[in-house]
C-alpha cells in the first residue's frame, strides 16, 4: 500500500484550472456529446460510457513506468476506451527490478515484465513495449533518448490518445514517475513536427496526439472524470494480475489466510482465494475511485487533468460568416 499512501486529496485542486488549461481541457466538449454522453459539473466535464463504438478506428496509447501504475489509476478508463473501439498499446518505461518480490533483480525482473503482459491482456491492449530503463533511476538517463523512443513509437503506431502521469502534477517522489510524464508531455508535442528527429522519417510519418489523460498521485489539475462504473471489475481484475509488486496481486489471500491463522475471519473476504483478492482490491485498494464517484454523483470514477484538441477559431468564423460569392 506504500504508494497508495502518498495519494491525497487529488480533487484539491480541481477547482483552481489556469484559463490557458480551461480552453483546452473543453475544446472537445461540442465532440464529446456526439461520440459520447458527456457534461459539465462546475469546471469538470463527467465523461460517461457510450455504446456504438464511438472511437473505432483510433488508437490509445496506455503509458506507464510500474506495471501497477495503471492497474491504480486509469485500468477502468482504459477498459471504457477499449470497449468503445481504440485499439490500445501499453508502453512500460522502466524494468521494475527494484519492485515487489523476488529474491534476485533477475527474478523481479522476470515476475514484474510477465504481470506486464497481463495486466495488457485483462484490458484488452494489443501489444507491450518494454523500455527497460533501470527501476527508480530513471532521472539518470537522458531525456532526449526517451523522448526519441516515445516520438518514434507514437508515430509508428499513430497515436490519437495517451494516458499517463501528469507531467504537471505536485509533490511526486518517485523520478521514474515524474521522468516518464515529462518525456510523454514533450514526446507527443514533438511528434507531430517533421523537423524534431527527421532521421525518423524515412520510415515512419510526424503524427500528432491529439488528446491526453494525465493521472496523479498528488495534488493535480481536475478537469475530467470519467464514470468508470461498468469497468470496476475489470480495473480489479488488472490489479489482481499485479502479483509482484502493488497493493493488489494475492494481498486478500494472504490476509484471509493471516486471519485464519489466529482463528478470525473478514466476512468481505469470503471462504476462498480468488474471492478473498478480488473483493480486497474492490474494497480497500480502489477505495480512492469510489469516494471520487460518491463526489460527483457516480457509482466509481477516475479523475483526470484532460487536455484536448483546441478549437479552431478561424473554422468557427468561417462557419458563421462565410458567404457565397
Amino acid at each position: 500500500m506504500k504508494r497508495r499512501n502518498f495519494i491525497s486529496k487529488n480533487l484539491a485542486l480541481g477547482a483552481i484550472i489556469p484559463a490557458a488549461y480551461g480552453s483546452m481541457a473543453f475544446s472537445d466538449q461540442k465532440n464529446d456529446n456526439k461520440k459520447a454522453p458527456a457534461e459539465k459539473v462546475s469546471d469538470v466535464v463527467i465523461e460517461r460510457f457510450s455504446e456504438g463504438k464511438p472511437h473505432k478506428g483510433k488508437v490509445l496509447a496506455v503509458i506507464q513506468p510500474h506495471c501497477d501504475d495503471i492497474p491504480i489509476y486509469a485500468a477502468g478508463t482504459v477498459a471504457k476506451l477499449i470497449y468503445e473501439g481504440y485499439t490500445g498499446y501499453l508502453i512500460r518505461t522502466s524494468n521494475d527490478e527494484a519492485a515487489g518480490s523476488g529474491a534476485t533483480t533477475g527474478e523481479r525482473f522476470l515476475n514484474n515484465e510477465k504481470d506486464n503482459e497481463a495486466v495488457a491482456k485483462v484490458l484488452g491492449l494489443e501489444k507491450t513495449y518494454d523500455l527497460n530503463y533501470s527501476n527508480h533511476r530513471m532521472d539518470e538517463y537522458n531525456i532526449q533518448e526517451i523522448k526519441g523512443r516515445l516520438i518514434f513509437l507514437f508515430r509508428l503506431l499513430k497515436i490519437d490518445t495517451l494516458i499517463c502521469y501528469d507531467p504537471y502534477g505536485q509533490y511526486e517522489e518517485n523520478p521514474d514517475h515524474y521522468v516518464t510524464a515529462r518525456a510523454v508531455e514533450a514526446a507527443r508535442w514533438m511528434a507531430g513536427m517533421g523537423t524534431d528527429y527527421p532521421e525518423q522519417l524515412e520510415v515512419v510519418k510526424p503524427h500528432t496526439v491529439t488528446e491526453m489523460y494525465y493521472f496523479a498521485r498528488g495534488p493535480q489539475i481536475v478537469n475530467r472524470v470519467v464514470d468508470i462504473s461498468k469497468f470496476i471489475d475489470k480495473k480489479v481484475e488488472s490489479n489482481i494480475v499485479c502479483k509482484t509488486q502493488g497493493p493488489g496481486g494475492d494481498t486478500g489471500a494472504r490476509l484471509r489466510k493471516s486471519l485464519a491463522a489466529e482463528g478470525k475471519k473478514l466476512p468481505i473476504l469470503g471462504n476462498d482465494d480468488k474471492t478473498a483478492n478480488f473483493n480486497y482490491i474492490k474494497e480497500f485498494v480502489l477505495d480512492l475511485d469510489k469516494a471520487n464517484g460518491t463526489k460527483y454523483g457516480l457509482e466509481w470514477a477516475e479523475c483526470f487533468h484532460y487536455i484536448g484538441p483546441a478549437p479552431s477559431v478561424l473554422n468557427e468564423y468561417i462557419l458563421k460568416n462565410a458567404v457565397p460569392l
